[in-house]
């Protein structure tokens, strides 16, 4: 195996590895609404977890309730033996059996015939469980994506994006345009920005040299004037200026209040405060996207995607890496219980194809 071949193979594992461990870390406290940034720093310290440098604490048995997930001790250091099932891995498969099934020509049709032969429909939400209705009733893309679908914005398809990135390594247009593609089935304007956005922000990872470069690269790929790239813009602005994150984070919640925590727009400002006072550490990178809040499973898992792709799966420490066994649970018939090194290798394959 070449030495440039073994680094893509080794950045790829990166990304899923990362992308997971993300989703894990954040999904005991996956509920925006009730875990604010404030509820958050609470619990860690109660728990003596700050800094946070491992999957969640075990909440002790003197700290006050908290509302954790009904699966959250799955989730938690010590009770990690391979990945829980979340629809933020689930769809990262699906995109990757859609590529290994219909190439990278695939069209929005295909997107919705393999979801209906390979997803169940309780396994999906918001705006995904609206166009999967409407696929089912008969509706054709983009139809499927506006017909009595209140979510079209929300954050659905920027999780679905990474398996783009990953297949497009070094080329963020590419990525974009499979992203999108895949995105006009349920969503529009900044809910498909946001899916073309992080596709190119991990293709861009590949070739970046810092976080911030991987951001800049993706800003050329959405529309200048839509509201995620100002806000995006933002958050960069105020960390150039010298911000904390904690300000930066409370800047940029002000200036998105009333769009919901499962919106694409606000949840682009954590992630990318994330990634710019993550700085490139992978650990950091992702205890910081999570501790900011909304959609902290979603947020945790494309920043590890992004951290995990920019230092590699070799760089990724082991209190994240090793707890998930190499095994992933997920509700995509056929591949419950991967092993994350295989779903890895298929990636490297067809990234290579599409060099």
């Amino acid at each position: 195996m070449s030495p440039v071949h073994t680094e893509l193979a080794d950045r790829v594992l990166g990304g899923w590895i990362g992308r997971i461990a993300g989703n894990m870390l954040g999904k005991p406290i996956e509920r925006g609404d009730y875990w604010t940034r404030e509820r958050i720093e609470r619990y860690l310290r109660q728990a003596d977890a700050l800094p946070l440098a491992d999957y969640l604490p075990e909440p002790p048995s003197w700290v006050e309730e908290f509302q954790l997930r009904p699966e959250w001790q799955q989730c938690v250091r010590g009770g990690v033996h391979g990945s829980c099932r979340d629809d933020d891995i689930d769809y990262a498969i699906l995109g990757l059996h859609l590529l290994e099934t219909h190439g990278f020509a695939f069209s929005t049709e295909q997107v919705g015939e393999l979801w209906l032969l390979r997803l169940p429909y309780g396994q999906t939400f918001t705006a995904e469980r609206a166009a999967y209705r409407n696929l089912a009733n008969g509706l054709k893309p983009p139809l499927t994506a506006t017909y009595e679908n209140p979510h079209q914005e929300w954050i659905g398809a920027l999780i679905r994006a990474d398996i783009f990135g990953w297949a497009s390594p070094g080329a963020p247009r590419r990525a974009a345009a499979l992203a999108r593609r895949d995105a006009v089935l349920s969503h529009t304007g900044n809910g498909v920005y946001g899916s073309m956005w992080a596709a190119a922000l991990v293709a861009a990872a590949f070739t970046a040299a810092t976080p911030r470069a991987a951001l800049d690269t993706a800003f050329g790929v959405i529309p200048s004037s839509s509201r995620l790239a100002r806000t995006v813009r933002r958050v960069v602005s105020l960390h150039d200026a010298g911000l904390s994150w904690e300000e930066t984070l409370a800047t940029a919640e002000a200036e998105t209040t009333g769009l919901g925590w499962i919106h694409t727009v606000p949840n682009s400002a954590v992630l990318t405060a994330g990634l710019l006072y993550g700085e490139g550490d992978f650990t950091r990178t992702i205890t910081l996207t999570v501790r900011g809040g909304l959609d902290t499973d979603s947020n945790g898992a494309t920043a590890g995607s992004v951290a995990g792709v920019l230092c590699g799966a070799k760089a990724i420490p082991a209190q994240w890496r090793d707890p998930l066994e190499d095994r992933v649970r997920s509700a995509v018939f056929g591949f419950d219980g991967a092993r994350i090194s295989e779903l890895a290798a298929r990636t490297v394959e067809l990234s290579t194809l599409s060099a």
